[in-house]
């Protein structure tokens, strides 16, 4: 590798690196995975801005950093580089706006380097480099608390970098590293005791098919199995927070985490469409709409999961990080879209057995119950996905964990009303139903168009 020092303008692309530069400012907001130690590899990347991390920092916070095996090759045989155009600095969430709006606008230099902005906190240029080595290791501490981004600029985007950086971020708490963000030191007792929580659901849920032996469907085991799963994926998540905390590594609880995961994503969305079709309890077979629904569901569930893993395990670094971000939420809306068929399926075809069959009292109460489920489940699908996604971006970075804690209430909540809807009870077959409450639920099922999807 070989140094140039040139005393010419750098060939910067200051529009290309001011778009890039909003763009980021605009999706800071994206949650990215939690930091940690982690080692990434660049490979011949000409992008102006990389980020590698986003942490929450208190004061007295250090940030450590480390890369090896830099080089560089250029696309243009008389590009010179001038290694004090690439570097890593850290900058706050508001500094993109400053950067883009103040220094980049008004500087008169078309050369402008977002390395030099003074709203950033230089780490560390490539003159920094060993000369026989071509590594840097090094270590800055926080003076303000805020929460920073890591990120490597490259003002010279001809050339395409590669190299292996290895970061450490963590929080000093009584003289003992903390590698989680401020704002998340609190949830490995959050997911403790959403834990115990759905333990307890799941025994209740246990002992309510054991008393109702004579009751209990099919569909009443897969909910059971659901709650258990559930509860797995809580535990591994708070043991993997706690070593992540402690150790800056999950040592294996996030594998064990992802599984869970997986398997407690296809099976919600499962019984989501089961309970929509009314299949085990309402009638014992799916017709084929809805088993196309399920076989579409599914494996896009397989692919999401896939996407989740990539996102988390990668960070934003890496090339295709956004892509996959897309890909994942993507998914997401075709998955919360496509389970709503079913449960529209099933209100039409009660509201038309209602007009043939002589049971308007006994559809209107299935209907009533049906279209409550609708509303929840808009209401559950709207508050996880667009509220508090909406609400990670205007949180303090100090109070980020409340959104984990406002998601796992509303599934909580959400996992209560179908099981306690849904759960198994006695069927009495001599049950009678006077005339009067007859015609009075055909007259309901007439004048209400609120059944109408």
């Amino acid at each position: 590798m070989r140094f140039y020092n040139s005393s010419k303008n750098l060939h910067h692309h200051p529009p290309t690196l001011l778009l890039i530069l909003y763009a980021l400012f605009l999706t800071s907001s994206i949650p990215f995975a939690s930091s940690e130690i982690k080692d990434t590899y660049i490979f011949d990347d000409s992008r102006p801005i990389i980020m590698f991390e986003q942490f929450g920092f208190t004061e007295g916070g250090q940030v450590a950093i480390s890369i090896k095996d830099v080089s560089w090759k250029s696309r243009s045989r008389k590009a010179e580089l001038n290694p004090s155009s690439m570097g890593f600095f850290l900058a706050r969430d508001s500094s993109f706006s400053a950067i883009f709006m103040n220094d980049s606008l008004q500087s008169k230099d078309e050369s402008f380097c977002v390395l030099s902005s003074r709203y950033v906190k230089l780490l560390f240029n490539f003159n920094d480099l060993s000369m026989n080595t071509s590594a840097y290791n090094g270590s800055a501490s926080i003076d303000e608390a805020d929460e920073y981004s890591l990120v490597f600029g490259n003002c010279q985007p001809e050339f395409e970098v590669s190299m292996y950086v290895h970061t450490e971020m963590y929080n000093l708490q009584d003289g003992a590293k903390n590698f989680l963000p401020i704002g998340q030191t609190f949830l490995p007792k959050i997911f403790l005791s959403m834990f115990l929580i759905y333990t307890c659901f799941f025994g209740i849920w246990s002992f309510v098919c054991f008393k109702q032996r004579p009751t209990v469907d099919m569909i009443h085991l897969i909910m059971g199995a659901l709650l258990f799963v559930k509860a797995l994926k809580m535990i591994c998540a708070s043991e993997d927070k706690m070593y992540v905390s402690k150790t800056g590594t999950p040592h294996g609880w996030d594998v064990a985490f992802y599984i869970f995961g997986f398997f407690k994503g296809i099976m919600l969305f499962t019984v989501i469409i089961l309970i929509g079709t009314g299949w085990s309890f309402l009638k014992p077979y799916l017709q084929e709409r809805e088993k196309n629904v399920l076989m579409i569901v599914i494996p896009l569930q397989v692919l999401e999961n896939i996407a989740y893993v990539v996102i988390s395990e990668t960070g934003p670094a890496t090339k295709d990080w956004w892509a996959w971000n897309q890909i994942f939420l993507l998914i997401d809306v075709i998955c919360c879209c496509a389970v709503f068929f079913p449960i529209v399926w099933s209100i039409r075809n009660l509201k038309e057995a209602s007009k043939s069959d002589g049971k308007a009292a006994r559809n209107l109460q299935k209907l009533t119950l049906f279209k409550n489920f609708y509303i929840c489940l808009v209401m559950y699908l709207y508050f996880t996905r667009v509220v508090v996604s909406s609400m990670e971006g205007m949180l303090d970075y100090r109070y980020e964990g409340f959104t984990y804690v406002l998601s796992e209430g509303a599934s909580l909540a959400f996992y209560v009303f179908i099981f306690y809807n849904f759960q198994p009870t006695e069927r009495n077959p001599y049950l009678v139903i006077d005339e009067e409450e007859e015609l009075a639920a055909e007259q309901t099922l007439q004048d209400d168009d609120s059944f109408e999807l």
